[in-house]
């Protein structure tokens, strides 16, 4: 047999481990976003702060007189700093003219700058920019600013006045005497390699403090999941113990009512006591069944045998006389009988036993309802009871005493005097002869009632619980001495009663006779 495949690797593991990698992998993913949110935007910021300085250190310097100094040492010199920021001062061109300088060598051999001619400086428009480092990994920022000079002052398109003239030679003439021989610009780079450390410091702090907290909460996770998921744990073992046969298994209420948890368990365990009746009523339905067979076949043998027993009595010539014969003919044919009415009996209660079946499968009882009164019942079961024992003391009354009443009732009034004739047969034969007997009939509650009542040994509790059951009789016995039945009155008797819509009651109690109450809905007159 081929196993059901598996598809994804992740649905070979558990679904605590699915949730808790989940919702690891969310927190790692939020972790790692927000450290590289936090690292630009801390990136950002301080670059903008190089950038202020950078503005306010241009403005100045733009400015400022040139120093002064030996231009050819200032021309050989590559760019000094001052700190980690380089001033330098540049000829229209974009070679050094002249630089300040500290003495410490810069990071990284300071700033690799583009040519910054004239043109270059005017395209950049007085906007920091970003350029490597000669030999390092740490970026500068740069800021080139024009500076004022002759230069400047050039000769405007079109021509100008006499007096434009003249203060363009006086500004020239100033310049040139604080050294400014030559228009240029004046370009601040300042590195930031200490922006680079502060960034990189707070992301591996970042990092750190991340996959720690991500080691908690994934502690934390899986104690929340595993407590989450306990009572999916407790319904998976009483699963497995109901699957091992434990029926009576029920899942513990872990959570409240209106929650899923508790919302589940609840429906699981309807559904397990729902399964565990059904389990108990198919296994009571089958020693029923089973009892059912065994009486069945014994009530079915007796008659049998006594036919069997005679007819070879007859075969083996043991009747001599004819007066043997006829009356192993009428021994015959009271087992015929009996036999007949016993198998009678058992589709009877066949035919009601479908049309109560709560699938609705079976083709139903034929009742043949007419309005009828329960009085002319009990005046019957009167004289039948007089019929029976002619000695025996019956009295006609309502409802546990007092005088007779009209109960009038929808009814088969065939099938209802087979019940009467029942009870009356049971009260008879299963009770001494100078036990009274006493018919009631009337209405009670709605009800039109009949009831037959005696004074003789009563039931046990265990005997009242099965008093209805087929076969069942009281003496336990298999013997049809004393005019004992087949146990299959009183079935009859209740199951037609439901048949009608109404119920047989008992009540009995050791040493107090029974009574047996046949109640049926009430109809008008």
């Amino acid at each position: 047999m081929r196993r059901p495949r598996l598809g994804h690797p992740l649905r070979r593991l558990s679904l605590r481990t699915r949730l808790l990698c989940l919702a690891a992998t969310l927190v790692a993913v939020g972790l790692l976003v927000a450290g590289v949110v936090v690292g630009l935007a801390l990136h950002g910021y301080l670059q903008d702060r190089v950038d202020e300085r950078l503005a306010v250190t241009g403005h100045i310097a733009a400015r400022a007189p040139e120093p002064s100094g030996s231009g050819g040492q200032q021309g050989k010199r590559t760019l000094s700093l001052l700190g980690d920021t380089v001033i330098a001062y540049l000829a229209p061109d974009g070679s050094v003219r002249r630089a300040i300088d500290t003495g410490t060598a810069p990071p990284g051999g300071g700033p690799d700058l583009p040519p910054l001619d004239t043109a270059a400086v005017m395209a950049h428009g007085g906007r920091p920019f970003t350029v490597p480092a000669r030999y390092g990994d740490h970026p500068w920022r740069v800021i080139a600013l024009a500076r004022p000079g002759r230069g400047t002052f050039g000769r405007a398109p079109g021509g100008a006045s006499a007096q434009d003239d003249a203060a363009r030679g006086n500004a020239a003439r100033g310049n040139a005497a604080r050294g400014n021989d030559a228009a240029g610009s004046v370009v601040i780079a300042m590195s930031l390699e200490e922006v680079d450390r502060t960034v990189a410091k707070t992301r591996a702090i970042s990092l750190t403090a991340g996959l720690v907290l991500l080691a908690v909460l994934t502690a934390a996770g899986w104690i929340a999941v595993r407590s989450g998921l306990r009572p999916l744990t407790r319904i998976e073992e009483t699963a497995a113990a109901i699957a091992a046969g434990d029926l009576s298994r029920r899942v513990p209420e872990l959570a409240g009512p209106r929650t899923e948890v508790g919302s589940l368990t609840a429906s699981l365990n309807q559904m397990l006591a729902q399964i565990d009746a059904a389990f108990r009523g198919r296994a009571e339905a089958e020693a029923r069944m089973r009892r059912f067979f065994a009486d069945a076949g014994h009530e079915l043998r007796t008659p049998l045998a006594g036919i069997k027993g005679h007819t070879d009595l007859y075969r083996m010539g043991a009747l001599p006389t004819t007066s043997d014969i006829d009356q192993t003919m009428d021994r015959i044919a009271a087992e015929s009988t009996r036999l007949a009415r016993l198998v009678e009996d058992m589709l009877l209660l066949d035919r009601l036993d479908e049309a109560a079946d709560p699938s609705g499968a079976g083709p139903g009882f034929g009742l043949a309802l007419a309005p009828m009164d329960l009085r002319t019942l009990a005046a019957d079961a009167l004289r039948d009871v007089r019929a029976l024992d002619a000695e025996r003391a019956v009295t006609l009354t309502g409802p546990g005493g007092g005088r007779p009443g009209s109960a009038p009732a929808l009814a088969d009034e065939a099938r209802l005097r087979q019940v009467v004739t029942n009870l009356v047969g049971n009260a008879v034969t299963h009770t001494p002869a100078d036990a009274p007997i006493r018919i009631g009939v009337g209405t009670v509650g709605g009800h039109a009632v009949l009831e037959v009542a005696d004074q003789g040994p009563g039931l046990t509790a265990e005997q009242r619980r099965r008093v209805f059951d087929r076969f069942f009789r009281v003496d336990g016995s298999r013997s049809r001495t004393a005019g004992g039945g087949s146990g299959l009155g009183l079935a009859i008797a209740h199951a037609l009663v439901t048949a009608h819509g109404g119920r047989l009651e008992l009540d009995a109690a050791p040493g107090a006779g029974c009574t047996f109450r046949v109640l049926l809905p009430e109809a008008d007159e």
